[in-house]
């Protein structure tokens, strides 16, 4: 007998609804759900994968320790036993701080790990914690922060109403939206286009997004704050300010005028190589046109100049009337309201307190940016991590200088993994704890419904029930916690905060609880992004928004330093990531589905460049950089820009002690072979993998 599960999809951030049939245990189909009310049908080849992860036979299930004769399974009890101990045993000997902790990017994926994992991580009382979100997004939070009062108070493209849609360093049509959750993001392009809109795209590669849009412009990595700053300049210069029905509410004009006044588009346009002309059409249609909305990503946040780009790309949507607005840049009002529930006014002063002991490089959240994470290992001194906990990460793989990491990693004390593979970074563990995962779980986007493009929301209760032997995540934290913090645990469960969370939240009049959840599968539609948000919706402490806050005027200097002495390299190639639509975080390589096929870890190269090289078409390469060297596939294709490769990343699966044959077999390079942990946005501290200087040579 057939039966029909509905849940949505947590494998990345579109968040697509899900409708699973089955017959008995066996999943006969992982189709779209055409009635959820954001994904509209959408799905994407990593949404069946679920079922592969689920019967992953690599999979790990329950705890399992080091030993000099191999891997063996440990009981719960024994494994938080010894986790405890050999926690406690290296601070009592090193301090608190020589225990570090890494967190991937799969926890924010995760119902359990989001409302149980922060308790966990403060219980073990240590300053060294790292995260992805320095090697990601952390752009796009400091540029909240300073301008709103809140790290994600994130404006969010209202792609569905614009009439001019501005990319930087983005490719929607595979990621289907990142910090801009949009599933089906290529129907709601042609939808722009319909409509008599627009669709532009900056970036150093052609992407698929690029060839589906009206116009593409080239430009290298790392110059987009220049062109932003030019069109900025050009607005301000002109009288073509608009700020609507924010105007009372905004400050900083006259300071932005001012310190902008070094970027003209005349003066930009010789460094970014894009005519003047096009820098002025450029600004002009976007600030003319109904409705625009500038959205940058994760080229424009990785790297060296990732604050200012971000901060300019608020800017531009500020000061052209298109912040708060039906078409611009808006804010959602999600039903689990996590930045109305911590929106303390004032809290710019969480940014840069505190210093990492060795770089001084700033703490956000209270974490420092990972792409220090190495100093703190292998600097000796007070502090120095000897002991690292890693939950749901892979930094080997993910974070820069992945191959020094390798080593500092064999040098630890101790070090525990909470995940669900034996894989580049865990085969370092003394012992991994593996949660539950996906099917097995009950779900609620707590993050991305803050970045959704509609307001929706939506419960999926789990499609497997977990067996005696396992444990879901918040089980695991909560059993942790307790041990570390001494007092027992609570009755608390992901659903009872969830539930609290939505009868406390901006929907309860409507009836908005769990058990309203429960009888609504498909999801509950809640409506468009609204405008005028704000300022009811500001943290600062006076109520307004900051629109050249000195943190971002005071690193315009560093920005003009390369306007007028153009940096010159003994590498002649700037190196990009890329990602596609099949892949989007290590642990997905491990699924057949996800792989197969035409080998997709190559490094794209310009025909023209290729030439001068001696290059063939898929001929081996040697890349190599200040920090490593990579032997890699060459693909020649002039979708990429002359002077810039790409290689993919989550790749290089080719390590000893890993335990993801499907992974092996298809074991790539990794590009944090050649990326530089000292190569950062100095403003935020974040990773700069885009741009990286790098060499080739055929072998």
């Amino acid at each position: 007998m057939t039966r029909t599960h509905f849940r949505t999809c947590n494998l990345c951030e579109a968040m697509c609804g899900l409708e699973i049939t089955l017959e008995g245990n066996e999943i006969l189909s992982i189709k779209g759900d055409k009635k959820d009310p954001l994904s509209r049908g959408h799905i994407c080849p990593k949404a069946v994968a679920l079922k592969d992860i689920y019967l992953d036979k690599d999979r790990l299930k329950y705890p399992i320790r080091k030993t000099e004769n191999g891997w063996e399974r440990i009981e719960w009890e024994e494994a938080y036993d010894l986790v405890v101990e050999k926690v406690r045993e290296t601070q009592m000997k090193y301090g608190r701080d020589s225990v570090g902790i890494y967190a991937g990017n799969p926890n924010v994926h995760n119902f359990g790990t989001m409302l149980f994992l922060p308790n966990f991580l403060r219980s073990m009382r240590t300053k060294n914690r790292f995260s992805a979100t320095s090697a990601d997004q952390l752009p796009h939070h400091v540029a909240a922060l300073f301008m709103f009062g809140h790290g994600f108070m994130e404006p969010i493209a209202d792609i569905d109403r614009t009439d001019f849609l501005l990319i930087i360093g983005a490719n929607p049509l595979v990621s289907n939206g990142s910090m801009m959750t949009a599933p089906d993001f290529g129907r709601r392009m042609k939808d722009i286009q319909k409509r008599g809109g627009k669709v532009v795209v900056i970036d150093p590669r052609k992407t698929e997004t690029a060839k589906k849009s009206n116009e593409h412009i080239f430009i290298k990595p790392g110059q987009d704050a220049l062109l932003l700053a030019a069109m900025i300049h050009h607005i301000l210069h002109n009288d073509m300010v608009e700020l609507g029905h924010l105007k009372p509410y905004i400050i900083g004009l006259d300071d932005l005028k001012l310190n902008i006044k070094d970027f003209s588009p005349e003066k930009v346009s010789q460094l970014i190589q894009i005519e003047s002309s096009e820098i002025i059409r450029l600004a002009e249609e976007f600030s003319k046109a109904k409705s625009a909305v500038c959205y940058s990503r994760m080229g424009a946040s990785t790297q060296e100049f990732g604050g200012l780009t971000i901060w300019f790309s608020t800017v531009l949507n500020i000061i052209t009337g298109n912040l708060d607005s039906e078409g611009g840049a808006m804010f959602t009002l999600p039903a689990f309201d996590h930045v109305g529930f911590t929106g303390a006014q004032g809290k710019t002063g969480v940014f840069g307190n505190r210093k990492s002991r060795v770089r001084k490089l700033p703490a956000y959240g209270g974490e420092f940016p990972i792409s220090t994470l190495l100093d703190e290992l292998n600097t000796p001194g007070e502090g120095q991590i000897k002991a690292m906990v890693t939950v749901a990460g892979n930094p080997i793989l993910s974070a820069p200088n992945g191959n020094a990491l390798d080593l500092a990693f064999e040098k630890l004390d101790f070090m525990v993994s909470f995940d669900i593979y034996l894989n580049e970074t865990t085969r370092h563990a003394d012992v991994i704890i593996p949660p539950t995962t996906g099917l097995e779980t009950p779900h609620y986007d707590l993050i991305f419904n803050v970045l959704a493009i509609r307001n929706t929301t939506k419960y999926s209760p789990a499609l497997f029930e977990k067996t005696e032997d396992q444990r879901h995540d918040w089980q695991i934290y909560k059993a942790l916690t307790a041990r570390f913090s001494e007092v027992p645990e609570d009755e608390s469960t992901p659903e009872s905060i969830l539930n609290f969370a939505l009868k406390n939240g901006p929907y309860a009049n409507k009836g908005i609880d769990l058990a309203s959840l429960q009888k609504a599968p498909n999801g509950i539609d809640l409506g468009s992004m609204r405008p005028k948000m704000l300022p009811k919706r500001l943290f600062t402490k006076d109520q307004k928004i900051h629109l050249a806050p000195p943190f971002f005027i005071n690193d315009l200097p560093r920005l003009k330093a390369i306007l007028d002495n153009p940096k010159k390299d003994d590498f002649p190639f700037s190196l990009i990531g890329r990602r596609h639509l099949r892949s989007n975080n290590s642990w997905m390589h491990n699924s057949l589905r996800l792989v197969k096929g035409k080998n997709r870890c190559t490094l794209l190269i310009h025909p023209n460049d290729a030439e001068k090289a001696g290059i063939e078409d898929q001929q081996m390469v040697l890349v190599s950089s200040k920090t490593g060297k990579v032997k890699i596939q060459a693909e020649l294709t002039d979708t990429i820009m002359e002077s810039v490769v790409s290689i993919p990343h989550g790749w290089g699966h080719s390590k000893k002690g890993t335990k993801m044959k499907i992974a092996e077999a298809h074991a790539g390079v990794s590009i944090n072979d050649l990326t530089d942990a000292n190569f950062i946005d100095e403003l935020t501290g974040n990773a700069a993998f885009s741009g990286v200087p790098v060499q080739i040579e055929h072998i």
